[in-house]
């Protein structure tokens, strides 16, 4: 799908990861849409980049199924979500726990749904926002892990739904390998191991090899929506030094 002219939502648009997708869309050529709740960033964003903006939070069901009915995007974007309460298994509470779970997995629940129920057209495209602590785990981030695995699980269910009735939608799950410097996730979870192992953030960023910034990452994934050879994965990892990389391909 070439973006041009698309018309795009992506949640959590203003800051980090969503933003250097959304800085990305728009070079291509696309009538993005950001949905977030901070009003300053949002103005921020509008103003540098003459993109739609809507406050909402994107755990409102309601706004969820508001948004896609009227905008009724051909590219749909689920990138929000908390930042993980950081510490030990021994340390958290549940309520740190299950931040990310009450946040980016009920969020995804509601805006998925909204993409099935609306429905979105046929041809369109909705990717979900995972991260590579889904593959091996992340023991510093309690329900972290979980949560985005739980997302990529999901992208795949709306797949089953999608092609049970028959609605033409394509849901495929985003996953960055790696921990990007600079965002609020990425910034939480870097300090918070590299104090465990007693290094300095940079040294354990560059552990995981070329640095893939936020505009990277965001022309990445319009990559993945323009070649056709990505257009019927499932599952999608992103990462600096190697690119776009096929974790789960279509269902048979």
């Amino acid at each position: 799908m070439n973006p041009k002219d698309k018309k795009a939502v992506v949640t959590g648009g203003s800051r980090g990861l969503g933003l250097g997708l959304v800085e990305a869309l728009v070079a291509h050529g696309a009538k993005v849409t950001v949905v977030a709740r901070g009003a300053d960033a949002l103005a921020s964003v509008h103003a540098r980049l003459g993109v739609a903006t809507i406050s909402a939070d994107v755990t409102d069901e309601t706004a969820a199924h508001r948004i896609v009915s009227e905008v009724n995007p051909d590219i749909l974007v689920l990138n929000a979500g908390a930042k993980p309460r950081m510490g030990r298994l021994d340390q958290l509470s549940w309520t740190d726990f299950s931040a990310t779970w009450e946040t980016d997995v009920r969020g995804g629940l509601y805006w998925l749904q909204a993409a099935l129920k609306t429905p979105l057209k046929p041809g369109s495209r909705v990717l979900v926002g995972s991260s590579g602590a889904a593959q091996n785990g992340s023991p510093l981030s309690g329900g972290y892990a979980g949560a985005k695995r739980m997302l990529w699980m999901m992208a795949r269910y709306a797949n089953g739904v999608s092609a049970q009735n028959k609605l033409g939608i394509r849901f495929q799950a985003i996953v960055p390998l790696q921990i990007v410097g600079d965002t609020g996730v990425g910034d939480a979870g870097a300090d918070a191991y590299a104090r465990a192992m007693g290094i300095e953030r940079d040294a354990f960023l560059a552990r995981f090899g070329a640095p893939m910034p936020p505009r990277q990452f965001g022309e990445k994934v319009v990559s993945v929506l323009e070649d056709p050879t990505y257009a019927e994965g499932v599952v999608f990892g992103l990462k600096g030094d190697t690119g776009i990389t096929v974790l789960e391909g279509a269902a048979a």
